[in-house]
């Protein structure tokens, strides 16, 4: 083993790069501006949510691109082209706009994420993405015309044009466009400039045809339509059709960023203001810093002055979280604020079972360095095993989740790897320094006194596993119950349609619905939100057309600012029914694959009945939760689901405690009777379970209770599911595990696999 002084230098480098990394995101602009760029450039990103800014998610329109001939190798070439084309195609029509950082980014198979930072009404944006912008030129049909005639419309409909279904010029000639004014009339027009290639063809054809028409085709419809009365054989021409000057401008700009080769809808749209945004940084910060001290406080009164090496620990954990994330310059998210508080709260749970491991060796008459080695040794199998689980939900929510939902997963997983080092090593390091200056007194940790008369006299705890089970099934038959009536309250994630947040301080709620008697806006539901004067409409399920245009929050918008001009539109989440459809399923999916997966990593850490023991409570737990969200009312939306996989991790990671201490027992002594094997481990592990879900609690309250809406469907059921895993892993698991294990017992079967050294001897006794 390395030496105390050696690992101590070693960590201290590994914690200084770690807060060298995050300390960029606190340096003041004066200094920033005095170091170099490639390291001030280390900062996390703020998510949409925290700095205000729209996103839009953008589905590429393949219908007409005769992708159903194509086998499905060629369908994906062709597919991945069209989208990397598209995707070059919205990143310069969005430079051309001038915005600050636009975000563009494939997600899925046919979608593109744009996120624009600072965008509280992406209107214009949404239009200007959803024209394909395919110009061409066709001559009008007269007396020579031959071959297929096409008719489209005009402008606003007003007119309906013959031309010739031949194209006599395709747009993608033209090589400049601006805005301009004619100086006759003063009315926008576009000029524009073609290649080459495209003055030469078409200095030729308005040669050939002067005293025809000219149609100006864009997107299928006709824009203009001159008669051509010289040659033009200068390469450029002008687009005149009526326009304002934010239409000839944006004309201007789609015609110099190119055509889109396929149309994109929007399938969903999410707007925070940013003041929505400032009030959520505050609030996580505020409820992050309470929620520490609140943990680092509970440690110390545990503790004491052991407690402070915890809290120690956990503040360095706390800074190579920002740092590990500073790193690879990972977006922040609200959800990523209440990972990285969840994860405080859990993130002391390794250095509960260490201490009290510690104070198990010292109670058995370990000498304080021989206590520590065994205290560490024993807790590492069941610190990893516990890890891994939670790891496997948190995987899973962010393969299956997306934008802020995958925030929260990576924030979780950065805190749980870096808690595993923060508590094996550089806590051990702290514990070794404190116990050599120890010197020859004896090591002390203290607890909580009820807690440890637990541990030295078991309780009989097995005696009440059929009211505990009993009254579980009865809760999760309730739940089933509630869940099939009244129901979830399902958020627009998985139902589609639109949710406006509405701030109109002269209006009241009756005024409101009063004005929005539009037959447009009927079924719209109406509720206060928070403070006077702040309400939420929801809209009902929209078709993909009306979340495409926008149309309807546009309708709803005009006729509140028609009652009240000072009105403002804080957030605004609209989801077609495409991406709320993806949603479900995805959720279950996710739900079903991380109960799967725990139950195949359990199989092969333990056992098949400590795995189907371990399944069987999370399905109860789960059930439970469900209930929990129909009774409430709480919205079930893509935080609620993060909530699910969160708990479903924590709710194993708690029940592996248990499991681990009876797994150890077995092997310490096969022959003794299950039923007081089982007792002694509950009542050894119950200190640590209860201490962890208290630490966890303690980080989650504050952002319970100032967090607002936008974490309600997060923290709520988390406080709801640690303390229905927390009993689950006392009364229900374990004896669930209990009836398995005699069962095997009946059948002549091992309760554990081999061990190495027993597998071995196994094998020598072979003849």
């Amino acid at each position: 083993m390395k030496s105390l002084q050696t690992r101590a230098i070693v960590y201290g480098l590994v914690i200084l790069l770690g807060v060298l990394s995050a300390l960029p995101n606190l340096l003041p602009k004066s200094i920033s501006e005095a170091l170099p760029s490639w390291y001030t450039t280390n900062q996390l990103a703020l998510g949409l949510d925290l700095r205000g800014g729209s996103h839009l998610l953008l589905n590429v329109d393949t219908t007409d691109l005769g992708f159903e001939a194509l086998s499905s190798a060629e369908r994906a070439v062709a597919l991945d082209d069209v989208i990397e084309r598209s995707l070059e195609m919205v990143r310069r029509r969005l430079d051309e706009t001038g915005l600050t950082d636009p975000t563009v980014t494939r997600q899925g198979e046919d979608g593109i994420l744009v996120q624009l930072p600072g965008v509280d009404d992406p209107s214009r944006i949404r239009t200007l993405l959803g024209t394909t912008a395919k110009m061409t030129f066709h001559w009008a049909v007269n007396d020579q015309s031959v071959g297929p005639v096409l008719q489209l419309q005009g402008p606003e409909n007003e007119s309906l044009y013959r031309l010739e279904k031949r194209v006599a010029l395709q747009g993608e000639h033209i090589r400049d466009a601006q805005m301009a004014f004619n100086p006759d009339t003063g009315e926008p027009i576009v000029n524009f400039k073609l290649d080459n290639d495209g003055a030469r063809r078409f200095g030729d054809m308005t040669r050939d045809n002067i005293g025809r028409a000219l149609a100006v085709v864009l997107d299928g419809e006709v824009i203009t339509a001159p008669v051509i009365r010289s040659v033009i054989a200068g390469g450029s021409g002008e687009i005149s059709g009526g326009f304002t000057t934010t239409e000839a401008s944006d004309l201007a700009l789609l015609l110099r960023a190119g055509a889109l080769p396929a149309p994109l809808d929007v399938v969903e749209e999410r707007t925070v203001g940013p003041e929505l945004g400032s009030d959520s940084i505050a609030m996580g910060v505020s409820a992050g810093l309470l929620g520490t001290l609140l943990v680092f406080g509970f440690m110390l009164v545990v503790y004491r002055r052991w407690g402070l090496i915890a809290s120690a620990a956990l503040a360095l954990n706390i800074a190579l979280i920002f740092g590990v994330l500073s790193l690879f310059r990972a977006t922040l998210t609200l959800p990523g604020i209440a990972g990285i508080i969840l994860s405080i709260g859990m993130a002391v749970d390794a250095n509960i079972l260490i201490n009290e491991r510690i104070r198990e060796e010292v109670a058995q008459g370990g000498r304080a360095w021989k206590a520590l080695d065994a205290g560490f040794g024993r807790a590492w199998a069941t610190i990893l095993d516990s890890n891994v689980t939670t790891l496997i939900a948190i995987s899973l929510l962010f393969l299956f989740g997306s934008g802020p939902v995958r925030g929260f997963a990576v924030t979780m997983a950065v805190g749980l790897l870096t808690s595993l080092f923060t508590a094996i090593a550089v806590a051990r390091v702290l514990m070794e320094w404190r116990v050599r200056r120890l010197g020859r007194r004896a090591l002390v940790i203290p607890g909580l006194a009820w807690m440890s008369r637990a541990g030295q006299a078991p309780l009989n705890i097995m005696k009440a596993r059929f009211a505990g089970i009993a009254l579980s099934a009865v809760l999760s038959l309730v739940s089933i119950g509630l869940f099939v009536s009244p129901g979830l309250t399902y958020g627009v994630d998985f139902t589609g349609g639109s949710v406006v947040e509405v701030r109109a301080p002269a209006l009241s709620v009756e005024q409101l619905r009063d004005q929005l008697t539009d037959p447009a806006l009927a079924g719209a539901a109406i509720q206060e939100f928070g403070e006077a004067g702040v309400f939420q409409v929801r809209l009902p399920t929209e078709t993909a057309d009306n979340v495409a245009s926008g149309s309807l929050v546009q309708h709803l918008k005009a006729e509140v600012l028609a009652a009240d001009p000072d009105a403002s539109f804080p957030r605004v989440d609209m989801v077609g029914p495409k991406v709320s459809g993806d949603f479900t399923e995805a959720t279950i999916l996710a739900v079903l694959m991380a109960g799967g997966g725990m139950l195949m990593y359990l199989w092969f850490r333990f056992e098949s009945h400590f795995a189907l023991a371990a399944t069987l409570t999370l399905a109860l737990d789960l059930a439970k939760t469900v209930g929990f969200f129909a009774l409430t009312g709480i919205e079930f939306n893509l935080t609620a689901v993060a909530a699910l996989l969160a708990l479903i991790g924590y709710s194993v990671n708690d029940k592996v405690v248990v499991f681990d201490r009876i797994r150890e027992n077995l092997r310490l002594d096969p022959d003794r009777s299950l039923w007081t094997l089982f007792n002694d481990s509950i009542s050894a592990t119950l200190s640590r379970t209860l201490l962890t879900s208290i630490t966890t609690v303690l980080a989650i309250v504050p952002m319970a209770i100032a967090g607002g809406a936008a974490v309600q469907s997060f923290a709520w059921p988390m406080l709801f599911g640690i303390v229905v895993g927390t009993s689950s892993s006392i009364f229900i698991a374990a004896p669930i595990l209990y009836w398995l294990s005699e069962r095997r017992t009946a059948k002549g079967l091992a309760q554990l696999k081999p061990t190495g050294e027993a597998l071995r001897a196994e094998l020598d006794a072979l003849p």
